[in-house]
């Protein structure tokens, strides 16, 4: 960070690895609000850790909307117990979502090592000639 703790827009797109247009995509849809100075911007630690909340829910497969509502409940003054519920009740609903895609990724894994065994089998079995 520059020496007021605050990033510009080339920084913040190197720090989280994301492109120019992603970064005003969140910025457009108000999951970010740097500060704007003419048309630079710059993110203060707040957006920062704003960011590493919404890349995280990227990695866990959570919808952009679903990064929002999250947001909004990290952004209260307190979290209350409905708060609180409510993100068991998302991390629950991913979490399921994610154990199915990594069965079927393991099943395709599974089909398609089947399938190189038997292509490999038949080239044995068949020699150039």
């Amino acid at each position: 960070m520059t020496s007021d703790s605050r990033l510009t827009f080339k920084e913040m797109c190197a720090k989280f690895d994301v492109t120019p247009r992603t970064l005003r995509y969140y910025e457009y849809i108000e999951l970010l609000s740097p500060e704007r100075d003419g048309r630079a911007r710059f993110y203060h630690p707040r957006e920062v850790a704003r960011m590493k909340l919404i890349m995280r829910g990227r990695k866990f497969g959570f919808s952009l909307e679903d990064i929002r509502q999250w947001l909004d409940m990290y952004n209260s003054d307190h979290q209350n117990r409905a708060q609180m519920e409510a993100v068991i009740k998302f991390a629950d609903k991913q979490m399921g979502e994610l154990q199915s895609r990594r069965q079927q990724i393991e099943e395709s894994i599974k089909e398609l090592q089947e399938l190189r065994e038997q292509v490999a089998k038949e080239l044995l079995q068949n020699p150039p000639g």
